[in-house]
């Protein structure tokens, strides 16, 4: 008979969820991340590849908005790879990074509307599976 806390104990529901849950959130930083950054990089590439919108109330370069999406991409997949090691510092940074880009994307939907609320979506989806995860109840 196995004792409690023994390698050979099954882990519970609960936990293996949870432990999913995390591997889904870490994966899905990382492809945001990479989403975001080929954002950036479009932007950076070819000037002409969003759309100019005139009177907008916040009037950045597409370059400017371009470096941001770049920088948060690149942020985003770092915080990935380190949220696979289920770290509730790496889980509280993802989710200020996903929440930033997410606000970053609502800002940037005039540009490239369809593009930004799918980046919105997973930034939610994000972090509703950090949350869901509890990586912060140890």
């Amino acid at each position: 008979m196995a004792q409690h806390g023994s390698i050979y104990e099954r882990p519970s529901r609960r936990d293996s969820w949870a432990a999913a849950g995390l591997v889904f959130a870490a994966t899905m930083m990382v492809l945001l991340g990479a989403f975001q950054a080929l954002e950036g990089l479009a932007g950076l590439l070819d000037d002409d590849f969003y759309a100019t919108v005139p009177d907008y109330s916040l009037d950045l370069d597409v370059t400017a908005w371009a470096w941001i999406h770049l920088i948060a991409g690149i942020l985003l997949m770092i915080a990935g790879f380190a949220l696979f090691s289920g770290s509730p510092v790496a889980g509280g940074v993802g989710i200020a990074l996903a929440a930033l880009a997410a606000i970053a994307n609502f800002l940037f939907l005039p540009h490239y509307p369809v593009w930004s609320l799918v980046i919105i979506a997973l930034c939610v989806f994000v972090i509703w599976a950090i949350v869901r995860s509890g990586v912060f109840v140890r």
